[in-house]
């Protein structure tokens, strides 16, 4: 019949793909082992033998431990029926590849992804460091601003200097006294100043320049072919040079020195004695000189706010390189390592679409089963009616009693003796009068047909 020769091809089939399912998850579970071994064996410390022999055990472990386990669930899984047991082979299916990801999975993506991630971390690491020179590089020329400001004050203090002694603009008497004096101190404390904040553009230009040469040197080991552990031994050695030079370069800051020398203008001023030679020449120079000490006190005020200012600014942190090993840089960036997680995981974890493949299979053939019930139960009644029906469709002649007899005799069971000699009641019943039926004495009671 169709059910049932259904139902023996998908056993067949089941059983002709044994073998293959066994080497297939021979082959996955050697797979994770080698990757297991390449990625734990970056995580070792030791003798290059011990750290050998250490990672071929684990991934042995674990490659017998993949197929041990994938083996049970391929076994086991399939022919479980109650659905509350195969939940429970469902939930200790899902903790084994829980601990299979735990102990393989990750170890497998950091053997196929842990030198591009760490390369990553190298990368991530320039472009912070890269940030902190340009912010120190900027903190230190802040106070660059600061410059057309004292220059400003130099020009105008030397301006009304010159005007003092050659037109007497300031106390209506013209030559060089005491008000030409002090204005022409200031302008000098000023130039100074102003020479200060200059002459340290040279250092800031240089301690840059330094800076980007190891900068530079650091993208070269990034994106350097080779190894890249030696790579990274390199990449350290450049970030030590470099933070010296940051931390220079916030040190060569002229700030706190602006804001030092804009506080001595007003709290050193040191006004010289009026030198007039009448009394209302001393009356006015003393006049001027309370002018300018204002002037001066104002001009102090306006640079130490400046810089505060750029002293408020945040200073660069210095930043610590953290050497990282090629599991833990693919668990740090593991979101730029998806397809290789994924892969990973896939080698351990793809026997679950076996498992569920032989669970669907064995579940068709267990209904293919049930369908046939029906059938093997059907008794000769049941039999003679469906044959009667049969005719009538086909508006064939109706079967006559000696058919119906034979066909009886040909699916109904051997009975016991009372039932035999019941039936031959029935037919010398059914024959006319005077007709002697012959009784077979030799017939056996297992002679009549087997029970389909």
């Amino acid at each position: 019949m169709l059910g049932r020769s259904n139902a023996a091809r998908l056993n067949e089939t089941a059983k002709g793909i044994e073998t293959m399912t066994r080497f297939a998850l021979a082959v996955l579970a050697l797979a994770s082992g080698v990757y297991t071994y390449l990625g734990v064996r970056g995580l070792l410390d030791g003798s290059a033998t011990f750290v050998f022999f250490a990672a071929i055990i684990y991934s042995a472990a674990v490659a017998v431990g993949i197929y041990a386990f994938w083996s049970f669930m391929l076994r086991f899984v399939p022919l479980v029926i109650s659905a509350t047991q195969r939940a429970a082979l469902f939930l200790t299916m899902a903790v084994g590849c829980v601990m299979i990801i735990a102990m393989s999975s990750w170890l497998n993506a950091a053997a196929l992804a842990g030198s591009a991630a760490l390369e990553q971390h190298l990368a991530v690491t320039l472009e912070g460091y890269v940030s902190d020179l340009d912010a120190s590089h900027s903190n230190a020329l802040a106070a660059q601003s600061l410059l057309p400001d004292v220059q400003r004050a130099s020009e105008r203090f030397a301006r009304l200097a010159e005007d003092e002694r050659n037109s007497g603009a300031l106390t209506g008497t013209q030559g060089s006294g005491s008000v030409v004096q002090l204005l022409t101190q200031m302008s000098a404390q000023m130039n100074e100043l102003g020479a200060t904040i200059t002459g340290s553009r040279e250092d800031i230009a240089t301690l840059y320049e330094q800076g980007s040469q190891h900068l530079a040197a650091m993208r070269a080991l990034v994106s350097a072919p080779g190894t890249v552990v030696p790579r990274a031994d390199a990449f350290a050695a450049e970030v030590v040079e470099l933070n010296a030079v940051i931390s220079a370069l916030q040190e060569t800051g002229v700030a706190p020195s602006v804001k030092r020398a804009a506080e001595d203008l007003s709290l050193g001023f040191i006004a010289p004695v009026a030198d007039g030679r009448d009394a209302g020449l001393v009356v006015r120079q003393d006049q001027v000189m309370d002018n300018v000490r204002s002037s001066v006190a104002a001009q102090s005020t306006a640079l130490a706010s400046a810089a505060d200012e750029i002293l408020a600014e945040p200073k660069v942190a210095p930043r610590r390189f953290v050497p990282l090993s090629s599991a833990e840089a693919v668990l740090r960036y593991w979101s730029d390592f998806i397809p290789s997680w994924a892969g990973a995981i896939s080698i351990d974890l793809l026997p679950v679409v076996l498992v569920l493949v032989l669970m669907i299979v064995n579940d068709a053939m267990r209904q293919e089963a049930q369908s046939l019930e029906s059938a093997d139960a059907m008794s000769a009644g049941d039999l003679l009616r469906a044959m009667a029906l049969y005719q009538q469709m086909r508006a064939g002649p109706t079967p006559t009693d000696a058919e119906l007899a034979a066909a009886k005799a040909a699916v109904t069971p051997s009975e016991p003796d009372d039932v035999a000699e019941a039936e031959g009641d029935a037919e010398k019943a059914d024959e006319p009068a005077g007709t002697v039926t012959p009784l077979d004495v030799t017939r056996k009671r297992g002679d009549g047909p087997s029970r389909g």
